[in-house]
């Protein structure tokens, strides 16, 4: 893990602080001062901060939250908006959010205290299901660009205004279902197995509808239970053992992958040996009928 990331996700400073450290040579690496945000934390680093050890967190807690819309998902705000941090209790002070849901959206919205496992939710294709309102009729483009898919060059309607990221390109969603409609809006239940910046908001802005409710329902399986606005609870019993189960499953998946990979480079190494061997072969016949002339000439 980046070495600005190690310290954000196992302490109480946010990125931009850590990364304000590690200018500052307040961070050490093994007793010695490491300036690289990109360092890779390893096994066996020993990492302190202002001389305090940071330890990778171990144990593992799953908490489902109840975002209110104008709630920043980040730790800090340069602005002084009001984060979810202000928002949840203290103990959940180091907790990781998996993903985003912008300041005018809510909803399920899962915390973590392992950095690993919500990097893997993050990019885990995990169906996340949304109640949306927009200020138009559904046409039939949206609807087929629902189906199959779309992809942008321009993607900047719909997004913040400082966003970095100009185009996009958007998988078919999942499936969705026509909740309402009405002259000048339309609701809608939809499930995509992404979490791309803004996404939702950008996909109906490129055909001039403007997104005027968004509300996450469910990440996977996860819902909210009748979990009032801006409350937290706690995994299920069950919910622990299906999420225990999909991380063995994406382990197996990747060790396969990487045994994949392996058993192809090695066939690629092979052949090119073999490669080799047969242009050795090719090359040793020519230098003998060199030879062989060179000998013929000489007599």
């Amino acid at each position: 893990m980046r070495l600005n990331r190690y310290i954000s996700h196992n302490s109480k400073y946010s990125r931009r602080e850590a990364d304000r450290l590690i200018e500052d040579g307040e961070v050490t690496i093994n007793r010695k001062v490491v300036k690289e945000f990109g360092y890779m934390v390893e096994d066996g680093d020993f990492v302190e901060v202002k001389g305090r050890a940071i330890k990778r967190r171990t144990e593992l807690t799953m908490v489902v939250y109840n975002k209110p819309k104008g709630v920043l998902v980040t730790k800090r705000d340069d602005r002084g908006r009001t984060t979810i941090y202000h928002k949840l209790p203290g103990k959940f002070r180091h907790f990781i959010p998996v993903g985003r849901l912008d300041y005018a959206s809510e909803g399920v919205l899962i915390l973590t205290d392992s950095p690993d496992v919500a990097e893997k939710l993050m990019r885990s294709a995990l169906p996340r299901t949304y109640n949306l309102k927009i200020d138009k009729p559904l046409t039939q483009e949206m609807r087929d660009a629902m189906r199959d898919g779309l992809v942008l060059s321009d993607a900047r309607a719909g997004a913040h205004a400082y966003s970095s990221i100009t185009s996009m390109e958007f998988a078919p969603f999942d499936g969705y279902e026509l909740r309402s409609e009405g002259k000048s809006f339309t609701k809608l239940r939809v499930t995509i197995s992404e979490g791309q910046n803004r996404e939702l908001r950008r996909f109906f802005a490129h055909f001039g509808a403007e997104v005027l409710d968004l509300k996450r329902v469910a990440f996977g399986d996860i819902g909210l239970n009748n979990l009032p606005t801006n409350k937290t609870r706690y995994y299920t019993r069950r919910e622990y053992s299906d999420l225990y189960d999909y991380l063995k499953q994406l382990d197996r998946s990747k060790l396969k992958k990487e045994q994949k990979i392996k058993e192809k480079l090695e066939e690629e190494y092979r052949a090119k040996k073999l490669d080799e061997k047969k242009r050795a072969k090719i090359e040793r016949k020519r230098e003998a009928r060199k030879k062989a002339k060179r000998e013929a000439k000489g007599k």
